[in-house]
Parts: C-alpha cells; sequence; structure tokens
C-alpha cells in the first residue's frame, strides 16, 4: 500500500530532494509506516536559503496590513473543513495524538494567527528628544533578514505557527526545518500559508533525515545569510544549537522544556488542585513543556492530596485509538521515562499509581512519592505522564524546593490567602506563576528567567526578538562643532 509522501518546499514549489532521498515516518503506538518525507541535502538547504534571502528584500518593505491580511486569511482557512481534517489525520498519524490534543491545537491555531496578524499594530517607532537642542532620535525596526526555524512534534501546529508566523510578521523571510517525527504536519502549515497568499520564498520549509540533521543544522547556522535562530525541543538539542549559534554571535530564542512545579499550601482548595495537577501532568501523556513534573505539598495536606491524585491518576489509560493518552514519542523515550521511574524507586521513592513498566511506547500514568531532590527524576524532565510528590513544613522549604532546578518555564500555587498569592508567587523562579490554575498555561511575552525553560534567557517570542531596532539621530539643523575640526 502506498503512504503519502511530504516535499520539501522552497522558492515557492514543492519538490523532492535533490538526491530524491527519502526516509520513513511512523506512528508511534503502531510503529506502522505512515508516509515518507524528503530527506533535504546540502545543496536543499542552500537552496532555501537563497530563496529566503531573495524574498526577505521585497516582503520587509511590504506594507503591514498586507501581512497582517495574510494572517487573517489563515486562520480563516484553518477555521475551515479542509484543513482541519488535514491536520488531524496528520496529527493522529505522525503524532498519535488524541482528539483533545487534535481539537486544541486546532482552535489554538486559529486563535494565534488572528493573534499574530494583531502583532501589525505593535510594529511602531519610538521618538525622543537628542541631547543637541532641536535635535529628535527615532528609533524604526528593520527586520533581521532570514530566520532558521526549527520546531517540534509535540505540537506541532501550534508551535510551528509561533515558530514562523512572528518572525514573518515582522518582515524576516523563514527557513523552517521540521521535526523528523511531523513532517507532513509541518508542511501542511506551509500549504496553509501559501494558500493565504504569503509571497514565494517567505517560507520555506526542510525536512531532514534524524541522521543528518545535526550536520545539515550547523550548516545553516553557519550560513551567512541566516541572521537569528529560533528553536523549541530539549535542551541537550538547544546546547549544541546554541554551541553552533555561538561560533558566529547569531542571536537565538530557544524554548527549552519544563519542570514545572506545583506549590500546594496548607489552605489551598485540595479538589481543584488535584484536578489541575492531574490534568497539567497528564496532557498529550506529559509531552509539553509546561507539564507539572513536581508537585510540593505541604505535609499536613499530603495525605489528602495524595488520596485525590490517586484517585484521579487511576482512572486515566494510555494506549491506542479510544484511550485517554497516546503512545509516547518513540520508544526509546518510554524506556528513558521508565528507566527514571525505577531509579527513583530503587532510592526510596513509592509508587502510588503504576509499576513502572512499558508497552512498547505506552507509559501508564504515574505517580511517585516520596521524591529527594537528588534523584534523576527530580532533577530531569520526564517528558511522560509522571509526576512526584515531595512534601514540606515551611513556606521557605517550599520555595527552596520548588527553586532547585536548572528549568524555569511555567509554576502552579495553590492558596486562598492573597498575602501569599503575592508574597510567595513573587519568590517562585518562573517566568509564568500560575495562581490556583494549571501549570500549562501562559499569557504574556514573558522573558525567559535564565533556566531551561521558556525564552531561558535568550529572548522571546515576540516582535523585539525578531527585529533591530536602530535609532536615526536627526540632528539640528544649525551646525554641531566637530572634534578636531571644529
Amino acid at each position: 500500500m502506498s503512504v503519502p509522501l511530504t516535499s520539501l518546499f522552497i522558492a515557492g514549489q514543492s519538490r523532492p530532494a535533490s538526491d530524491n532521498g527519502t526516509y520513513e515516518v511512523r506512528n508511534p503506538y503502531s510503529q506502522e509506516v505512515i508516509g515518507l518525507a524528503a530527506a533535504a541535502t546540502s545543496q536543499d538547504c542552500k537552496d532555501a536559503i537563497d530563496a529566503a534571502q531573495i524574498a526577505y528584500t521585497s516582503w520587509e518593505n511590504t506594507p503591514l496590513s498586507t501581512r497582517r491580511d495574510i494572517f487573517i486569511k489563515a486562520a480563516e482557512l484553518l477555521s475551515g473543513d479542509k484543513y482541519k481534517q488535514k491536520f488531524a489525520a496528520a496529527l493522529h498519524q505522525e503524532t498519535s495524538a488524541v482528539d483533545f490534543v487534535i481539537g486544541y491545537n486546532i482552535l489554538v491555531g486559529i486563535e494565534w494567527l488572528r493573534e499574530y496578524a494583531g502583532m501589525a499594530l505593535q510594529y511602531k517607532a519610538r521618538t525622543f528628544p537628542s541631547v543637541y537642542p532641536g535635535g529628535n532620535v527615532v528609533e524604526v525596526r528593520k527586520a533581521k533578514g532570514v530566520v532558521f526555524a526549527i520546531a517540534p512534534w509535540n505540537a506541532p501546529l501550534i508551535l510551528t505557527l509561533r515558530a514562523i508566523s512572528i518572525p514573518i510578521i515582522c518582515g524576516n523571510a523563514v527557513v523552517l526545518k521540521s521535526s523528523e517525527a511531523s513532517p507532513r504536519c509541518q508542511a501542511t502549515i506551509v500549504e496553509l500559508l501559501n494558500e493565504a497568499g504569503l509571497p514565494s520564498g517567505v517560507l520555506n520549509f526542510l525536512s531532514t533525515s534524524r541522521s543528518d540533521a545535526p550536520g545539515l543544522v550547523s550548516e545553516i547556522i553557519a550560513h551567512p545569510f541566516v541572521r537569528a535562530v529560533n528553536f523549541t525541543g530539549s535542551d541537550v538539542v538547544g546546547r549544541a544549537i546554541a554551541a553552533e549559534a555561538a561560533k558566529y554571535l547569531k542571536p537565538c530564542v530557544f524554548e527549552l522544556g519544563g519542570k514545572a512545579a506545583v506549590v500546594v499550601l496548607e489552605d489551598a482548595d485540595l479538589e481543584r488542585a488535584a484536578r489541575a495537577i492531574t490534568s497539567s501532568a497528564l496532557a498529550h501523556s506529559g509531552q509539553v513543556c509546561m507539564s507539572t513534573e513536581r508537585v510540593i505539598v505541604a505535609r499536613t495536606v499530603a495525605p489528602a492530596l495524595k488520596e485525590a491524585l490517586t484517585v484521579l491518576f487511576s482512572k486515566i489509560r494510555a494506549g491506542g485509538p479510544g484511550s485517554d493518552l497516546s503512545a509516547v514519542f518513540r520508544e526509546d523515550s518510554a524506556v528513558k521515562i521508565t528507566q527514571m521511574i525505577n531509579d527513583a524507586k530503587e532510592k526510596g521513592a513509592t509508587l502510588l499509581v503504576g509499576d513502572g513498566t512499558r508497552q512498547g511506547a505506552v507509559v501508564q500514568p504515574h505517580l511517585v512519592a516520596d521524591v529527594k531532590p537528588d534523584m534523576w527524576i527530580w532533577n530531569r524532565e520526564t517528558f511522560g505522564p509522571v509526576t512526584t510528590l515531595v512534601e514540606f513544613d515551611t513556606v521557605d522549604e517550599a520555595i527552596e524546593l520548588a527553586n532547585s532546578t536548572d528549568y524555569s518555564l511555567t509554576c502552579a500555587l495553590w492558596t486562598q490567602n492573597l498575602n501569599a498569592t503575592f508574597d510567595v508567587g513573587s519568590r517562585l523562579r518562573a517566568s509564568y506563576v500560575n495562581i490556583n490554575g494549571p501549570t500549562i498555561h501562559m499569557e504574556g511575552p514573558a522573558e525567559g528567567m535564565g533556566g531551561l525553560g521558556g525564552a531561558t534567557g535568550y529572548g522571546h517570542f515576540s516582535i523585539d526578538s525578531f527585529t533591530d531596532v536602530k535609532s536615526l539621530i536627526i540632528h539640528p539643523s544649525y551646525t554641531v562643532p566637530y572634534p578636531l575640526v571644529g
């Protein structure tokens, strides 16, 4: 039986790899080959960059209203059955996503396209008086040029839209490298924007085999036309990309995962907290950078919270079609997750839910208590349907435990005390602190806190990250004396 082929998209044209190379794409749950994707070569990458550079020179001068209208049109197209069906099929087959995750990607994708269209209104200059009386300085925004974007598989619709849309609305051209696992879904985004009217070359699409990716990514970053890089994915890969970009002093915008903590104080609404924790810990089998991975609970209410979480976790099952949760990304991911669980068990942790086993790439929900900060599972992102619990006696101890991580994307605080909301909340080291809510929630372009989550101190996904602000210094009409020549 034939399977669909995902092609490259360069300079407004779909095309195979220059050597006609392809690689197989498999469903994570069934391991069935559900597609082939073009395996880009070095020459294909150069062609994509050249096309982007040519397109950028005219796209940057395109009226903001034209850019805005393209994204509004894309939102309208995504709202229709044609693209909903295309994305639903690709998400299910390539990532084993369940219906909720598919619907979430599509609904948020529509919302974000409209939001990105509105960013045209933020594209403003700034003026202020010069140090010379009668003079003025005008700060204007200019696109950087060619932006290299690498988007992940776990939310391939919305995270790809974020990776490409903000640079494009700012007047840049983009070379997008898809995840090896979800090329069809991400190529469909390119198709969507192309149909919405995006000019040829403004967005170019590359899919690469897993073995070729490291070398080709290095080549793309090194290319002199590439002016900035954005990447969402693991901190391991992020470090490698940052090292390559540092060689050429190229700015990066990264989101590198998380180890979100939930601090539950004595006065918390435990029933609501348990529901929010369960939802954020298990959504998409925990394969979300904002997933709840650590629960830090006051010792006096820990028994009640454990009981509530055990009941909720025990009701949810992972597996194939019709299950609550999907399989995880790959079988080796499932191996790592269970190794982390069993390492904790061997060091004294207690499994309240789950038995530390897997079935292929399927990992059932796990709730792990009596975890200590020196355990592997405490320090590293599991990216699986797992959360851990640790108890505290004082608020200062809770804050120290919550902040004892390299990650700093999101967290949550459960309390009914207004003073604690501001006192404790402001001391938690995360870009987004959700008060009495799930960790899977962000609002506003908060800066990264310098850890391995959020923008990680490298910038954030906003107009400021994908434009250069330059000052046009308008000198006064009278002659200003110059050193040496008067």
